[in-house]
């Protein structure tokens, strides 16, 4: 095996298994870029973005009869299509920021300064969320008020910032908003699926040109990767959230980001 294969079937398992918990995938694959080397530094970004569609597609597999109702349902069951409408208003924030800010986020932010930092204060906020006694009114992502929608589609743009998180965001938001911490991290895999592939469509139609055969390769190992690694995360994730909350992601993003900081004040890395 190549050692690009390699590296590719490396972040294949860390995006999948990061992914879909809330510690960060693109920080983690931002801090083994640079500690471990990806030799394109501009498609190595893209490839973080592109192989993402595995581990959409292991939600897709996971709960796709459930999708097929909800898709059947939409013109004739109105839980169903208020359901759509509210996937839809929570990646609204997200698209639009994404689209106008897409350049200047990946070219100012995508940094492991900034990854070392926002694991840190992630693994904060996670603990302090913890502790907190919150008394849940939701315990169905399809049954959640509209604004509430919305507000968790507003935070969702904090994890724009690589080492923030995307399922962190939505599922701590969710849980503030008054959902309890299952329904929170299941919504948090619906909304991921129009947040990821809108990502993946936009930065494959912006950087195609720069993929060659070999990149090509290279995604679709690191694809089929993090589909597995995402497949096993997707079926196991609720019941562990649901049951012993964010300590061990908490002290895990705080363990990681101290070392990244350790390690890029040492020189170490590209």
């Amino acid at each position: 095996m190549s050692f690009d294969l390699l590296k590719a079937v490396v972040l294949g398992v860390v995006e999948g298994l990061t992914e879909f918990i809330p510690v960060s995938s693109t920080g983690h694959l931002l801090l083994i870029e640079h500690f471990f080397g990806f030799d394109d530094e501009a498609f190595g970004k893209t490839f973080v973005v592109l192989i993402q569609l595995g581990a959409i597609l292991a939600i897709l597999s996971v709960y796709f009869a459930r999708l097929w109702r909800i898709a059947l349902g939409m013109f004739s069951d109105a839980m169903a299509r208020r359901f759509v409408i509210g996937v839809l208003v929570a990646f609204l924030p997200a698209a639009l920021i994404g689209a106008a800010a897409g350049d200047f986020i990946k070219g100012t932010l995508f940094n492991p300064w900034v990854v070392c930092f926002t694991l840190i204060v992630g693994g904060a906020i996670l603990l302090w969320v913890d502790q907190l006694d919150l008394q849940p009114r939701y315990y169905d992502a399809m049954k959640f008020p509209l604004p509430m929608y919305l507000g968790i589609g507003v935070m969702q743009c904090l994890a724009m910032i690589p080492g923030v998180s995307r399922s962190g965001a939505t599922i701590v938001s969710a849980m503030l908003f008054g959902s309890d911490k299952r329904s929170a991290a299941e919504f948090s895999f619906f909304l991921a699926m129009p947040t990821m592939a809108g990502a993946f469509a936009y930065d494959l139609f912006k950087n195609y040109k720069l993929m060659t055969a070999d990149h090509l390769t290279v995604v679709a190992v690191g694809f089929v990767t993090a589909f597995v690694a995402a497949l096993i995360v997707v079926r196991t994730l609720l019941d562990y959230v649901s049951s012993r909350g964010f300590t061990l992601f908490a002290w895990w993003r705080v363990i990681v980001g101290s070392l990244g900081l350790i390690g890029l004040a040492l020189g170490l890395g590209g």
